[in-house]
């Protein structure tokens, strides 16, 4: 059987009605911390991600990131432009894996951030979780795990099936990045649900929310104080963070603008806030059904 015919198992029940792909043991990462990044779509995961790896950099750690989405996108502001996918790389090879070296995949950015982007199947043709899963079995192979104290995984979207929840199997504690909506913390009701889900098999637990691009923080906070859960940051919509994406870089490599070091300063306040969270009492929330959260945070 060829390399490209491989595909996961499927064991079991993982979590409520779900059947999912299963960690290969010898796949786990050890030695760092490991943190998943959720969220709705579009609520800016990769600039959340991609500013707390720099914040995490600046702390002196030795920080690897992995976009997990097909386009791309993840690292970009780390390293000024798109890195080629994982899988890619993989097709160009024939998916021979052993004829890749560490620099056809790793990209080195801003502070020393190692920069990875798994990529994706095409549209409708195959599984995320698949492709996490060759991501990090390259990693480990080439060994470019061993002298990093945090990964980052910065998901696409919302958790609908295994494939987007894999990197749940490697982390040590999720964040969920939100807005002071109902369509945003209607998602991350989702999220936390899936979260608990993976964490009846594995060691993730969450480790709490940021609120980003919101004006105030009223709704998220009346949800957490609801169901048990913590907003860590809030990052408000400062036309900075926006720049910043247009000029490809993260807020730790602008000018040093008011907004701009107020900005770093509660990134950094949040990447201490992870260390920490992993050393703390683990966090259970419990997710609201549906109706309630209508109920909640609805209006007449």
């Amino acid at each position: 059987m060829s390399p490209r015919d491989e595909i996961p198992s499927l064991r079991g029940m993982d979590g409520d009605g779900s059947v999912q792909v299963h960690l290969d043991p010898s796949q786990k990462i050890e030695g760092a911390k490991v943190f998943s990044v959720y969220g709705k779509g579009g609520i800016g995961k990769s600039t959340t991600s991609s500013n707390l790896s720099a914040a995490f950099a600046t702390m002196g750690k030795r920080v690897l990131q992995i976009g997990c989405d097909p386009k791309h996108d993840s690292t970009f502001t780390l390293t000024g432009k798109l890195q080629p996918t994982v899988i890619d790389i993989l097709k160009e090879v024939d998916f021979h894996a052993e004829e890749l070296r560490p620099e056809d995949f790793v990209t080195i950015g801003y502070g020393g951030v190692k920069c990875v982007e798994a990529g994706g199947p095409p549209a409708g043709t195959g599984c995320g979780g698949y492709v996490v899963g060759q991501t990090v079995k390259l990693l480990k192979q080439h060994h470019m795990l061993d002298d990093t104290d945090v990964v980052i995984f910065d998901v696409l979207g919302d958790v609908v099936c295994g494939g987007f929840a894999a990197p749940l199997q490697h982390a040590d504690r999720a964040l969920i990045v939100t807005a002071n909506d109902f369509d945003s913390i209607y998602a991350m009701n989702r999220i936390i649900a899936a979260v608990q889900a993976k964490s009846s098999n594995y060691k993730v637990r969450l480790a709490g929310c940021v609120a980003n691009r919101s004006k105030d923080t009223d709704e998220i906070d009346r949800y957490c104080s609801k169901v048990g859960f913590n907003r860590l940051a809030h990052m408000p919509d400062i036309d900075a963070i926006r720049r910043s994406r247009l000029k490809k870089k993260t807020l730790f490599a602008m000018d040093d603008e008011q907004d701009i070091v107020m900005a770093r300063a509660e990134y950094i306040r949040l990447a201490d806030a992870l260390w920490k969270s992993v050393s703390l009492p683990e966090s259970f929330p419990e997710s609201l059904p549906d109706r309630e959260i209508f109920e909640l945070l609805g209006f007449d």
